[in-house]
């Protein structure tokens, strides 16, 4: 099956690389914005005949909600042109935190998202979704193709590299799923920390029972998003005896002053995958995305 790979520009570095390894051709969409902010997208088809019937669309969804209307737009267009099989490749993918309504009235928006997702795609890959309640992503995203990776395993082998037997550590209970499984993969001890919250940006931590003096510690997750929380367990893993502490996330949001407020707390080193793109990438996803992409590629026929 010949597929071609579309993606918008500022996601043109890793869209490359994932195109050059699973060996398909890839194309830039043009995004125009008007004075009064409207979009108008254009593509490099023409025709209805030019359109191959299957399409990737690369595109990473932080800072999610124009991304979402230019998928919906380009989803639609794609189908009335005749495309059969579309595949959406987003590293990172928003919403999937929302999985509860905390408040009367609240919207439940991982599966309102899945939901849209579900509609206008045949498969979608991701890196390290934030699923809580659930455990699989077809769960949230009703399709038969919902393939969540992990940048747990290639940001171990990153740090083994770094730190040799650093220690890992989880700044709460949520991330206990990516540090067992980095630790696994490399050997490396590990303890996550109980996470009191009192807001949005105040929390307590609570270290786990472990020998922290002298050591270096990694802390880890799947998101780095206002950086309060890496920052306190940081100080705490300090004030407990820690030589270092470095931290190393799948996903660089970095909100705000998020990287201010985690280097404040004697952070010496902030590692990430490439899923976002940031100056702290140092783990390209690449050849993980790329597998996953030929297998789905495969299935769909």
């Amino acid at each position: 099956m010949s597929a071609r790979m579309l993606y918008f520009k500022e996601d043109a570095l890793s869209a490359g690389r994932v195109a050059a390894a699973a060996g398909i051709e890839s194309i830039a969409i043009d995004c125009h914005r008007f004075p009064d902010d409207e979009l108008c997208l254009a593509l490099p088809f023409v025709e209805a005949s030019e359109f191959p019937e299957t399409l990737v669309i690369f595109r990473s969804l932080d800072r999610p909600n124009e991304k979402l209307f230019e998928l919906m737009l380009m989803a639609r267009h794609l189908r009335q042109n005749g495309v059969k099989r579309l595949v959406l490749v987003a590293p990172y993918l928003a919403y999937m935190r929302q999985d509860i309504a905390f408040n009367p009235g609240e919207l439940v928006s991982q599966q309102l998202v899945g939901g849209f997702l579900a509609e206008w795609f045949d498969a979608v890959i991701t890196v390290d979704p934030h699923l809580h309640r659930i455990e699989r992503l077809e769960q949230a995203i009703p399709v038969k193709h919902a393939i969540a990776l992990s940048g747990a395993p290639r940001l171990a082998e990153f740090i083994v590299q770094q730190r040799g037997q650093a220690l890992l550590i989880g700044p709460d209970e949520e991330s206990a799923q990516w540090v067992e499984s980095a630790a696994e993969g490399c050997g490396l001890e590990h303890g996550v920390c109980r996470k009191v919250r009192k807001g949005d940006r105040e929390v307590d931590i609570e270290l786990p029972r472990l020998d922290i003096t002298g050591r270096q510690v990694v802390l880890m997750d799947d998101i780095a998003s206002s950086g309060h929380t890496l920052a306190r367990a940081a100080r705490q893993l300090f004030d407990a005896g820690a030589e270092s502490v470095d931290v190393a996330v799948t996903h660089a949001l970095f909100a705000g002053n998020a990287l201010e407020v985690i280097q404040s707390a004697g952070v010496e080193n902030i590692w990430s995958t490439d899923c976002i793109a940031h100056d702290s990438n140092v783990v390209a996803m690449a050849p993980v995305l790329a597998k996953a992409l030929e297998q789905v590629l495969g299935a769909l026929g």
